[in-house]
């Protein structure tokens, strides 16, 4: 039975169930030690609670995982820089931690690596990465979160100030609420296709069909965090937060009011087959906190909002198992767009997609979550 001290309750809860339940998370269901991204968000929780705490077992189990993969040489073991495959990034966000702790330049050299992926990465004609080479001229609001964070974390602490191009990290953000927006709802869809030629694409607009609730997750978390790094003096800075603003509060329109949290299908709200989702509610209620504690979202009325849908993070998706671990609940599995047929966009494809519990992008999000919103509740004690 897990025995919790600590003031951050729910935030140490999960990451001691983590570490008892998946000690190496690389060899959880079905990962058999691929580099995958979902490391990396639960990693990136690991790492805040680290930050607020102090705990260094939390550090240790940060560089345990990492060091599966990361080579002497700074070589990533299973990573392949010429996929172009924007989701390798993410796991990239530990490194710049794992150097400042150890100084051990395999992990700066591994993140040179992945920046020089950027260099070559496929683009659109304005400049926006293509999510994947094999995705060619597509925008996901998934890969803002994979890749922009590392990249502006990488030029900071790595890159001469004249080397440095972090207009190209604000022009991603920018370009991608361009051309992704809903005008109507101010919700953001799922992806874009420049050359309007995926069976999913608008033929006039190139956007996917619907708003994916953990597509709008990626979104904000990533504008918090790089909102987070980049310079005040910054000339975008000031649109990139109205882009959080507006999305923030489009989001809070499509809040289900008696459970505080959000749908699978963000608009959809009780149509026959949605669900809340765990995932796309924990990484909405993380950028929520994060954006109050930045000064980002300044409106009064945001604190109210937030402490709604914590409470419903905890009573709809959470139960203790027997042994005292958190259980966390309804998480889409994984949802895309082309590859196969049947990954459309349509809302039948959304809903059809497996639900898990404990998926590990959920319980990194929820963990992530639960950290902000506790660390908040101590500042004030």
């Amino acid at each position: 039975m897990i025995q919790i001290q600590s003031p951050y309750l729910w935030a140490s809860h999960t990451a001691e169930t983590i570490m008892e339940r998946t000690p190496r998370l690389y060899e959880a269901n079905g990962y058999h030690g691929k580099w995958s991204y979902d490391y990396g968000v639960i990693l990136k929780g690991f790492e805040l609670l680290w930050k607020v705490t102090g705990e260094s077992k939390y550090a240790a189990y940060i560089r345990d995982n990492m060091d599966y993969f990361i080579q002497n040489d700074g070589s990533i073991r299973g990573y392949q820089q010429d996929e172009h495959n924007i989701d390798h990034l993410n796991n990239g966000k530990l490194l710049f931690g794992l150097y400042q702790m150890t100084g051990d330049t395999k992990y700066k050299q591994a993140a040179s690596h992945l920046r020089q992926q950027l260099r070559t990465h496929p683009r659109t004609s304005e400049g926006a990465f293509w999510h994947k080479q094999v995705y060619p001229y597509q925008i996901w609001l998934d890969g803002l979160y994979m890749g922009a964070p590392f990249y502006l974390e990488y030029m900071l602490h790595f890159e001469q100030e004249e080397e440095q191009d972090l207009d190209d990290v604000t022009r991603q953000f920018m370009l991608c609420a361009e051309h992704n927006l809903d005008k109507q709802t101010g919700l953001l869809y799922h992806a874009w296709d420049e050359q309007r030629v995926q069976a999913w694409s608008d033929p006039v607009t190139g956007q996917s069909p619907n708003f994916w609730g953990r597509s709008m997750g990626w979104f904000v978390m990533a504008l918090v965090d790089v909102l987070e790094l980049l310079p005040q003096t910054h000339p975008d800075r000031l649109k990139l937060i109205d882009i959080l603003n507006d999305t923030m509060s489009a989001l809070r329109n499509f809040q289900d009011a008696p459970s505080g949290v959000w749908y699978q299908v963000i608009n959809e709200g009780t149509r026959k087959g949605n669900y809340l989702e765990a995932s796309a509610s924990s990484m909405i209620v993380y950028a929520m906190a994060k954006g109050i504690r930045l000064g980002l979202l300044q409106d009064g009325t945001w604190l109210k909002t937030l402490e709604h849908a914590y409470a419903g993070l905890i009573s709809e998706f959470v139960m203790e198992t027997k042994e005292g671990w958190v259980n966390l609940y309804k998480n889409c599995q994984v949802a895309g767009l082309g590859g196969e047929p049947r990954r459309d966009g349509t809302y039948a494809y959304y809903i059809s997609e497996p639900i898990i519990t404990n998926d590990q992008k959920g319980l990194g999000a929820f963990l992530l979550a639960c950290t902000e919103y506790e660390y908040m509740l101590n500042q004030k004690m």
